[in-house]
């Protein structure tokens, strides 16, 4: 029989019934159609003080009921490094404690279980946080980073708008009016992105949202914009977003694969210096609409894009609010400190040996979020997971620890580099909270 994998770290409500529900301490539900593990942990928010050991026991179900006499095989490490246990177990009473371990350094360690039942396997997550309220950042902070960056700001306000604007019918809602539009950016590119207007006359506030990793088209964020927010949501590639999938495919494996490593030896020309100054631009034609209010402005985005939302509102005070959702970028040197870095692990396995050079390092420098979170002034709302495996907690927490702006941390632990509907809520509700207070 062919084996079949599936994970799903964040599937509830299907196992509310189980009897295993009678411990006292949270659970962790993974599920891979029938097939489910349930973990119990002794804190129920997975938090604990360095030097703790923390208790975490795993049963397994199939259709609900309890397996017994089952094989699990499980690991155990600091995410991203070297594991400090792989081995297996037997279910014989359908329960296993898992091997106890601790940290004596601030940061998150993770248990993976993997387990099969008549060709079908399923794996699940528990991550444990060890005081990361006292994870500090290993980027350094260039003494002219701020000059940097004004002189680029400098460079990109001579340059002229040349806004271009079409309006899509077939996007568009009786409350709200859709449009591709695109401007100048650097180096002769130009931003492309897709924006929501509310019909009726009145002024708006307006909100900027900038893309997670990779390359696609998009349709913008309607459904806020039928709220009374002007919306913008932007590619981040000088291309238009409203193309057939296959041509973002094709760029994606071919010009612009691998693209956040694209001239990582020099600062001035690096990928994502026309990335991060695309998004000022972004705002410079977002605040010129006729119906923007004037002094409400909010950027929010998730991984990649919770990394461009934090780089936006370090960099132009215009930004009154940002919403973040699992960054990425954060702390890309983790790694050479014995300690998970940000997405795009520009300094994990193979990639050590091509990056780990002094030009190099001094780029990350200027780019790294770290750096921009220890810059912002506006108050931030921000929610990740502990079982993230594209953007390690360790990073995130390096980059929130750095913020001394207002700041409101959701977390929604059992999840990894995904939202649920209830985080994607409470994110909508806080945006329009902020831009509709006054």
């Amino acid at each position: 029989m062919q084996q079949t994998f599936k994970t799903n770290v964040y599937s509830i409500s299907r196992l509310l019934l189980i009897l295993f529900i009678i411990f006292t301490a949270s659970s962790a539900f993974c599920n891979g159609d029938d097939l489910s593990i349930v973990f119990k942990a002794d804190h129920k928010d997975w938090i604990y003080k360095t030097g703790e050991k923390p208790i975490f026991t795993v049963a397994v179900f199939n259709n609900g009921k309890e397996v017994n006499n089952l094989k699990l095989k499980y690991t155990i490490g600091q995410e991203k490094m070297q594991l400090l246990k792989s081995d297996s177990a037997t279910l014989t009473t359908n329960t296993f404690v898992l091997p106890s371990y601790t940290m004596h350094t601030p940061g998150f360690l993770r248990y993976t279980v993997i387990a099969e039942v008549n060709g079908a396997k399923v794996k699940g997550l528990i991550t444990a946080a060890f005081s990361p309220e006292s994870i500090n950042p290993t980027i350094q902070l260039p003494q002219d980073f701020n000059q940097f960056w004004q002189n680029a700001r400098q460079s990109l306000s001579r340059i002229p708008m040349d806004v271009r604007k079409e309006l899509l019918t077939a996007y568009s809602t009786d409350k709200v009016d859709v449009y591709q539009v695109s401007f100048q950016n650097i180096n002769q590119s130009r931003i492309y992105g897709i924006l929501s207007v509310p019909k009726k006359e009145g002024k708006y506030p307006a909100a900027l949202k900038v893309p997670g990793a990779g390359v696609r088209g998009y349709r913008g964020d309607v459904s806020l914009a039928s709220e009374g927010v002007i919306t913008l949501e932007i590619g981040i590639h000088g291309v238009p977003v409203i193309q057939d999938p296959e041509i973002y495919k094709n760029l994606g494996s071919g010009a612009l694969n691998g693209y956040p490593s694209i001239n990582l030896d020099n600062r001035d020309n690096y990928y994502y210096k026309r990335v991060y100054l695309g998004c000022i631009r972004a705002l410079d034609f977002l605040v010129a609409h006729h119906a923007y209010d004037g002094k409400n402005l909010a950027v929010y985005g998730g991984s990649q894009g919770g990394a461009l939302s934090i780089v936006t509102a370090a960099l132009d005070q215009r930004v009154k609010y940002l919403a973040v959702n699992y960054p990425a970028l954060c702390d890309v040197t983790g790694y050479l400190h014995n300690r998970a870095g940000g997405w795009p692990h520009l300094f994990a396995g193979n990639n050590m040996a091509n990056n780990n050079k002094p030009d190099k390092l001094l780029t990350c420098q200027y780019y790294d979020v770290v750096n921009f979170a220890k810059q912002l002034r506006v108050p931030g709302f921000y929610s990740w997971g502990f079982n993230d495996e594209t953007c390690p907690p360790t990073s995130m927490y390096a980059a929130y620890n750095s913020i001394s702006s207002p700041k409101e941390l959701a977390i929604y632990k059992e999840t990894g580099h995904n939202t649920v509907p209830e985080q994607r809520d409470k994110m909508t509700s806080w945006i329009l909270s902020m831009l509709k207070q006054q």
